[in-house]
């Protein structure tokens, strides 16, 4: 028989089972009455065209709303995914309502998938249609075998053969080299699928991840809750698989990734085998399985093939991934020109100011950086020093230096995708200087800079040993390694509302001390110790005692944890030496905010000098600036430098720049900064609380602040959203419809914490009120009243409590 007559026989067999199981009195679901039969179906094609089909039937996890029913692997390779409706919903996705809507917006991301409700078959490939929908002539809930005609054998065998021969189309350019934000936008959204998978089978009382997950905080992340640790869970495995496919792991699986790892990546190494053993994830085997399927696609040498592939490849990944996780994690990539700049003038007063000829290569500067990201710091520290080594000492000194810097870098970093990146940057870095990584590779560790210096942690079984040194090597730094210089792009933002789960999220042991209330226990003996106040106090009592405590939630902050641990680590420590040097790029609120104005004094305390490079960059308001990242805060370096002989009721001397004009033109100006004496410095006030800028000269600095005859502030009506505020009532009409009508409600709304569409909320007469999820489509515009938006700018507003 012909390969077409088999074919033709096997899709008529099809439609006549399907027409015997939906003609039963008693059905199932009408979806699953396709289920054995398309698996016939798919067996008798493969037979026909001599090939090995395999359909893996997924479980069905309701709160997951499905995952496709079927996997379907050709040659054991991963071909795709099949989904399966009920006959008569059809295969055209915009026809979808409902459930199957929510569906297939969730399967956009899966790059080759099946739909078909046996009568209408189609192919999509990241949610878009490939080709036009095969209609069967018949119907197979009542034709049998004459629904089919070999027409529409035809039409379904070549839809079958491309969705079974599909090949992951990866980005290149016009070089032919891997186009890296085309590859980071299409993996980012297999990584997210990953993500999701795992937090829904975390809602599963009897899912094997759950005790992964307790492993997992108990091991590295104490106060991880469980979307932490998906997220964790997702891009560990990612990046695991990413960087073990361009290390070599050809053909790439589990094992090869991790026996590639396994030498200079021991935790990724370790992580990867623990996390997707095969008892734990069956739940998730479909996300697991599509990743593989893509980055097996990548060539092995295709990173290696480009200078610094990773340089912007996480900030490309973390925007289409998850853009608010960027935002809160502050994971935007720093510009090289700001990186130098900070790292020359470290570097100036390593040499000038404490006598270290060598700089960052000296054997007694040991330097961090707390919030490491991908390296770029680290990278900018080791490039200075080695350039310094080879023009002062000669080219064969540099080998033996990169080996003792080497043993004097660190990085912190909580997110496991730019761990890894980090890791492997900095290791190749030091390697291709010829350096002899010390024996746990670079020190860079997978940890929470803000957690308890003083935590134990667990002993945990020998299998996970590799995972929980990395903790404990973590801790090592932080109480017993004497850091000379702290430095960085800390993220920077106001997190969300305290709870009693989120403290390790909102300041951890900064804020919250040893004990989640606000002390810290200081061990001073064998069996004794004295409280104190959490560190961040130091910045808080002095702006309440001043009168300013209606403003200290300003202080909760991202950026303002990290300079109060940064001070700390370096100047206040057990193991300071005294001396010492933070400089950080941040926010610039700092600088003369009243709720500040305790953070200033404590700098102004602990320090003999204080330089700031104010960059700008104010994108809100009637003077904007242009700033040096995609954001809208400013922001500005600061570099605080202490002696050994500093004298805490003498200030600091404050120093303040401004660099103004276009974002070009300021890095510009940052590049070419080579020590402090190049740029034009004013000198501050010194009062205590004093702003670190210049204080303005003649009468009208002379007259009494606003704030001093109107003392009293508050921020007002807070929508949490600018959508629902506009100058004009017709507008706002407008926006109203779209948002009912939007399949994008969630994301067109801007859900926060507090406020989403399925929420119910009392009206401003106390009454209450349909959630927005549930209104109609044709609903009226709640009240539009009018609105003092901004000082003399009047707006509109939607006069509602959702």
């Amino acid at each position: 028989m012909s390969q077409g007559n088999l074919i033709f026989n096997a899709l008529r067999d099809f439609a006549e089972k399907v027409t015997e199981k939906m003609s039963q009195p008693t059905q199932g679901e009408p979806e699953e009455q396709l289920i054995t039969p398309f698996a016939n179906l798919m067996g008798d094609f493969a037979r026909a065209l001599n090939w090995e089909i395999v359909c893996v039937g997924e479980s069905h996890l309701s709160e997951n709303m499905g995952i496709p029913d079927f996997a379907l692997n050709r040659n054991q390779i991963l071909a795709g995914y099949a989904e399966l409706k009920a006959p008569g919903k059809g295969a055209l996705a915009s026809r979808f309502t409902g459930h199957d809507r929510e569906q297939f917006n969730r399967f956009k991301v899966i790059p080759n998938i099946l739909y078909s409700d046996g009568n209408e078959w189609a192919l999509y490939r990241n949610g878009e249609l490939v080709g036009s929908v095969v209609r069967l002539t018949g119907d197979v809930a009542v034709d049998g075998q004459n629904a089919v005609t070999l027409e529409d054998t035809v039409k379904v065998e070549s839809l079958l053969h491309d969705f079974l021969l599909w090949e992951p189309i990866l980005p290149f350019d016009r070089k032919g080299k891997i186009d890296l934000k085309g590859f980071a936008t299409m993996l980012a959204p297999l990584c997210r699928m990953l993500r999701e998978d795992v937090k829904d089978a975390l809602k599963n009382p009897d899912s094997p991840l759950i005790q992964l997950a307790k492993d997992w905080r108990q091991l590295l992340f104490p106060q991880a809750e469980d979307e932490q640790f998906a997220d964790a869970y997702a891009q560990t495995v990612t990046f695991a698989l990413l960087l073990g496919r361009t290390e070599g792991a050809d053909p790439l699986t589990f094992q090869n990734a991790e026996n590639v790892l396994r030498n200079e990546h021991s935790l990724l190494s370790r992580a990867l085998l623990v996390l997707t053993d095969s008892g734990e994830n069956q739940e998730i085997a479909a996300s697991i399985k599509l990743l593989l399927r893509v980055i097996s696609a990548v060539p092995t040498n295709a990173f290696q093939e480009l200078e610094d592939p990773w340089l912007n490849f996480y900030e490309d990944f973390l925007a289409v991934y998850d853009p608010q996780l960027r935002r809160k994690a502050g994971a935007y990539y720093t510009p090289v020109e700001v990186v130098r700049c900070q790292v020359r003038l470290i570097d100036d007063l390593l040499v000038n100011r404490f006598g270290k000829q060598m700089g960052f290569a000296d054997s007694e500067v040991i330097t961090l950086d707390p919030a490491v990201g991908t390296g770029t710091y680290l990278l900018g520290v080791i490039e200075h020093a080695l350039d310094r080594i080879k023009t002062e000492q000669g080219e064969g000194a540099v080998a033996g230096q990169a080996t003792s810097l080497a043993e004097n870098l660190y990085g912190f970093e909580l997110m496991t995708g730019p761990y890894a990146v980090s890791e492997l940057r900095v290791s190749r870095a030091l390697r291709d200087r010829g350096a002899e990584l010390p024996t746990a590779g670079a020190n860079i560790h997978l940890t929470d800079t803000l957690e308890s210096p003083h935590t134990k942690p667990p002993v945990p079984p020998a299998f996970l040993q590799v995972i929980a040194e990395q903790h404990k090597r973590a801790l090592h730094v932080k109480s017993n390694i004497p850091v000379i210089v702290c430095l960085g792009n800390p993220p920077y933002g106001r997190h969300e509302a305290i709870t009693e789960e989120n403290r390790a999220h909102t300041g951890g042991w900064v804020r919250w001390g040893d004990d989640g209330e606000g002390r810290q226990i200081i061990p001073v003996s064998e069996g004794a110790s004295r409280n104190l106040p959490a560190i961040l106090h130091d910045f808080i009592d002095p702006a309440a005692e001043a009168g300013y405590g209606l403003h200290v939630k300003n202080l909760y902050n991202l950026y303002v944890y990290f300079w109060r641990w940064a001070l700390w680590k370096v100047f206040e420590h057990q193991t300071s030496k005294g001396s010492g040097i933070v400089s950080f790029i941040t926010a610039s609120s700092f600088l003369d905010g009243v709720a500040f104005c305790g953070m200033r004094e404590h700098m102004r305390r602990l320090c003999d000098q204080i330089w700031i490079l104010d960059l700008g960059g104010e994108g809100r308001g009637t003077r904007q600036d242009e700033n040096i990242f995609d954001i809208q805060t400013p922001v500005a370096i600061a570099v605080a430098v202490r002696s050994k002989k500093t004298n805490p009721e003498s200030p600091a001397v404050i120093y303040y720049t401004s660099i103004e004009g276009t974002r070009e033109e300021k890095l510009r100006t940052l590049d070419k900064v080579e020590n402090f004496a190049e740029l034009n410095w004013e000198d501050c006030p010194q009062e205590w609380h004093a702003a670190f800028r210049p204080a303005g000269t003649g009468d009208f600095f002379d007259w009494p602040l606003l704030t001093d005859l109107m003392p009293w502030q508050h921020s007002g009506i807070q929508l949490k959203r600018t959508w629902p505020i506009c100058h004009d009532p017709g507008t706002l009409g407008v926006r109203w419809q779209k948002l009912l009508n939007s399949e994008k409600m969630r994301e067109l709304f801007k859900e926060t914490r507090d406020r989403k569409i399925d929420k119910r909320c009392d009206s401003l007469e106390g009454t209450s009120q349909i959630p927005l999820s549930e209104l109609s489509k044709n609903t009226s515009p709640p009240k539009i009243e009018r609105y003092s938006y901004r000082s003399f700018d009047r707006q509109w507003i939607f006069a509602d409590t959702r």
